[in-house]
Order: C-alpha cells, then sequence, then structure tokens
C-alpha cells in the first residue's frame, strides 16, 4: 500500500514539473492550494503535499510560510561558474573543419539525444500555425514565387516586418537597409566577405561558435580569440589591447547571449568597444541571433543601437525563435550594404521566397511576442532543470555557466579531462554532446562542453544528463580524481 501512495505523489510531482517546463506555471507564481488540487484530482492533501515537498527537494518549488508553495526559476548556477580565460592575443589559423563536420553530421538522427545541438525541441515552436499561415497562400502567389526571382535585398513584406521589430531594441531602419538572408550564418558570410580578404585577421570572443571558426578556415582568414568572461563577455581594455597590438581586419562578436558561453556585454562595455572600434575604424559584424531569447525583463542592447557612423554589420535569423528549417535571417550592413548586396547577387541572386513570405505574415499576424514570451519562459526552465541535474550528477568541481538568456550552459571539467573522449563514450550510449575543443582554434577548451538548453524536458533527457554525469565521473576516477 505504501508503494501505491508513493507512486502517486511521485507521478504527481512529475506531471506539475513537467507543466513547469512548458510553462504553464510561470517562475514566481503560486501553484494551486492542497485544498483545491484534492477537490481537482480527487487525491488527499497527504499525497499533493508530499508531491510538493518532492518538488521543492528537486528545487522547482519553494514553500512560503503562510501562503503556499511557488514556483522557483534558478537564477545562479549551483556550481561555481569558470573564470575568464588567459588572453594570448596573437593570430592563429584555424584547422576545426574536419572534426566539426565529424560531430555535428551525429546530431541528424532521431535516436540521438541532441545535448549538443542548437535549436530548440519542435514542441517549442509554432509549427501548425506556421503551416496553416503556408496553406493560406493563395495559388497566384505561390506560382508567382514559383515562377520569378526576388529582389536581391529579399522579399519586401518580410523586411517591412523586420524593420518595425528593430524599432527601440537595435536603430531606426528603413526596409531598405536590410537585405534579407538563408539564415544568420549566410548573413554573416556575406557581411566577413564584405569586409574583409583571404589573409586578414578577424577577432572573436572565445569560447566561440565554432561555424564562425569554420567560416574563418574556409576563407582563409587568421583569428584572434579574445576570452570572455561568462556573465560579461570581452573586456573593453582588453579588446584595445588586442586591436592595439595586431593588425585586426574585423571583429565577429555575440554580444548577446554568447553561443556558447551565455555572455551579455553591458551596455557600458559595448559603448567602450564600439568608440575604440571607431577610433580605428574597424568593422563590427554583430550576431545577435539569440537576443529574442532573454529570460529577464527587458531585451539587452545591441552595438547597432549606438552605431553612428554605420560601421556595425547587424546579423540575426529567426532560426531559433520560429523555424530553422525556414532559413530565414537578415542583415542590416550599414555603410558596406552595397558590397554586401553584391556578394549576395553573385553567390545567391534570389532566395527561396515561400519561406520569407510565411515568416512575414507570421509577424504581421502580431502572435510573435505571444510566441516569445511563452517560449522565454520555456527555455528559463529547462535551463534550470539541467543546471540542477548537472549539479546533481557531475563531479563536485565542475564549473557551469548560468545564461540571463539564449539556449546554452558551458561545462568545465578538471583540466586532465578530454571532452573528447566523453563525446565518443555517450555517443555510443546515443548522446551527443559538443566538446570544447571545436571553439577554439588552439586545445584550451578540451576540457568543457556545451549543453543545449533548448530540449524540453522529458524523463529520457533526465536520464541521459544522468548517464553523461556517470561516464564523466567513470572518466575521472581512471585519471584518479574526486569525483
Amino acid at each position: 500500500m505504501k508503494q501505491a501512495v508513493n507512486f502517486r505523489y511521485v507521478a504527481l510531482a512529475d506531471e506539475i514539473q513537467e507543466n513547469i517546463m512548458e510553462g504553464v506555471f510561470a517562475p514566481g507564481e503560486k501553484l494551486p492550494s492542497l485544498r483545491k488540487l484534492r477537490t481537482h484530482l480527487g487525491l488527499s492533501v497527504s499525497t499533493i503535499h508530499q508531491a510538493y515537498i518532492e518538488l521543492e527537494k528537486r528545487g522547482r518549488v519553494e514553500a512560503r510560510e503562510k501562503s503556499g508553495f511557488y514556483v522557483r526559476a534558478l537564477e545562479i548556477s549551483p556550481l561555481s561558474k569558470p573564470p575568464r580565460g588567459k588572453q594570448d592575443a596573437r593570430p592563429s589559423l584555424v584547422k576545426i573543419n574536419d572534426l566539426a563536420q565529424t560531430i555535428l553530421s551525429d546530431l541528424q538522427s532521431d535516436e540521438i539525444l541532441p545535448l549538443g545541438a542548437a535549436i530548440p525541441s519542435k514542441e517549442l515552436m509554432p509549427i501548425k500555425q506556421l503551416s496553416r499561415i503556408m496553406k493560406s497562400i493563395p495559388a497566384e502567389e505561390l506560382e508567382g514565387c514559383m515562377a520569378n526571382y526576388d529582389l536581391c535585398t529579399g522579399f519586401l513584406g518580410l523586411r517591412e516586418a523586420v524593420a518595425k521589430r528593430m524599432l527601440g531594441y537595435a536603430c531606426m531602419v528603413t526596409p531598405e537597409d536590410i537585405i534579407t538572408t538563408n539564415g544568420c550564418l549566410e548573413a554573416v558570410s556575406l557581411c566577413l566577405r564584405a569586409v574583409a580578404s583571404p589573409g586578414d585577421t578577424i577577432l572573436v570572443e572565445s569560447p566561440v561558435f565554432h561555424c564562425f571558426l569554420q567560416l574563418i578556415e574556409d576563407l582563409n582568414m587568421y583569428v584572434v580569440e579574445l576570452p570572455g568572461c561568462s556573465d560579461t563577455g570581452i573586456d573593453p581594455a582588453a579588446f584595445e589591447t588586442a586591436v592595439s597590438s595586431n593588425r585586426i581586419k574585423a571583429c565577429l562578436l555575440n554580444p548577446n547571449f554568447q553561443n556558447p558561453l551565455g555572455s551579455v556585454i553591458s551596455k557600458k562595455n559595448k559603448k567602450a568597444i564600439l568608440k575604440i572600434a571607431n577610433n580605428w575604424q574597424l568593422p563590427i559584424i554583430e550576431d545577435d541571433t539569440y537576443g529574442d531569447l532573454y529570460f529577464g525583463d527587458k531585451r539587452p542592447t545591441t552595438f547597432k543601437s549606438m552605431d553612428t557612423q554605420g560601421i556595425v554589420l547587424y546579423c540575426a535569423s529567426f532560426s531559433k525563435t520560429l523555424a530553422p528549417g525556414l532559413r530565414t535571417g537578415w542583415t542590416v550592413p550599414g555603410r558596406f550594404k552595397n558590397k554586401v548586396t553584391r556578394m549576395k547577387l553573385n553567390t545567391l541572386l534570389s532566395l527561396p521566397n515561400i519561406n520569407h513570405r510565411i515568416v512575414s505574415r507570421f509577424l504581421d499576424t502580431g502572435a510573435y511576442d505571444r510566441h516569445l514570451r511563452k517560449l522565454r519562459n520555456q527555455i528559463k526552465n529547462q535551463a534550470s532543470a539541467i543546471a540542477i541535474a548537472v549539479a546533481n550528477h557531475f563531479p563536485t568541481d565542475t564549473q557551469t555557466t548560468f545564461p540571463k538568456g539564449g539556449m546554452f550552459i558551458w561545462v568545465v571539467l578538471n583540466k586532465k579531462i578530454d571532452t573528447m573522449t566523453i563525446y565518443h563514450k555517450a555517443y555510443e550510449h546515443k548522446i551527443s554532446i559538443l566538446p570544447g575543443v571545436i571553439c577554439s582554434s588552439s586545445d584550451r577548451y578540451q576540457h568543457c562542453l556545451r549543453i543545449n538548453c533548448g530540449i524540453t524536458w522529458s524523463p529520457r533527457l533526465e536520464k541521459g544528463i544522468t548517464l553523461l554525469g556517470k561516464l564523466i565521473k567513470a572518466e575521472y576516477q581512471t585519471k584518479s580524481l574526486p569525483v
């Protein structure tokens, strides 16, 4: 009889936790009273109270005296945060493509738990709404899309919708200032080729998004990696030292919820960095892909919002917030618009504008902001649950970030651990991680890994993180390290 009661309260705790993960209960919201749930579910007050106590043990809720139980949002990592890396601002060649391609190809199977991916679960995307919009496009309009090229700068309806959205958080732009692209990476690629040439040196924040390194490698450019802090990103003084000590041609920065650290460069530091860039006439390619995924009350500011000289080439997309398969991105390249337009004309001519019509119509409905509010809450709760799971199952000397937005937790293990070894062992159990070695042109992050918080919380995810922790602890034991 006791086992049956235990099963009921655990099952109820699991169900409430799932509702929290899905955003049914928001952080800070009071959960239903014991008596209300007793009437609604037909369970005893004791069973419901045990379920709430179980959730409190898991770190999902908190009890407030004479008030009840409230949803708890984890604001800081339960483990210590990694410190800023040592600065070694010297140009180097990039050689990560073969390794990165192997790792990324492993994410394509549905049988693999994609802890190393960089997209939200499909359950978090408005797929049904987008499908309805696609079906509602008149046949005549679809025929026109298929029979003609669109403007090189992109579908006007999408550029108009993007210009409206950018008002306030980025800058005052017109549709004519915007060039649509096949996702953000293509926007970055076009901008990078417009401001730099083979043999030039590009400054990035380290650890860096591996696709940026692949792009720089393919363009035969050098890279200077400036170590970032998990809270504040790159330091303006270190930035000025790097710029004055090297022949930097352009900067490629991800200042809001940086991939993979999750850091945000403060408005004050953005102003200081932009001032230095202006003094050196140094273009800044700004990737703001994750800017809409803030967990707080306010979207962080952008370099572009402070750009008075047209030196910032702003890039973004809807791949992380709507649907990655629609490949809808854009750039506002400032004074470099003509060069970027020519690059696009010479390589792409035009884009498949049906996708961009779908996105523009979704934006016109006004549903995007409602969707974002729910998505941000879901990812924040998933990040909280994952951070707790990492703290519970990884070695005690593990260091983690807990971002204030975006989709990633950066995990730092003991320096004696090679996460490529962990990657291979985890893959045998159908778990894919992103080892830190591909987030640098050096081997400085061999003991690190990135975890995707865009995955819907589920028993499968919880089991996957638990198993990953066991594999890491087993590796610790082979190195005679305390776990």
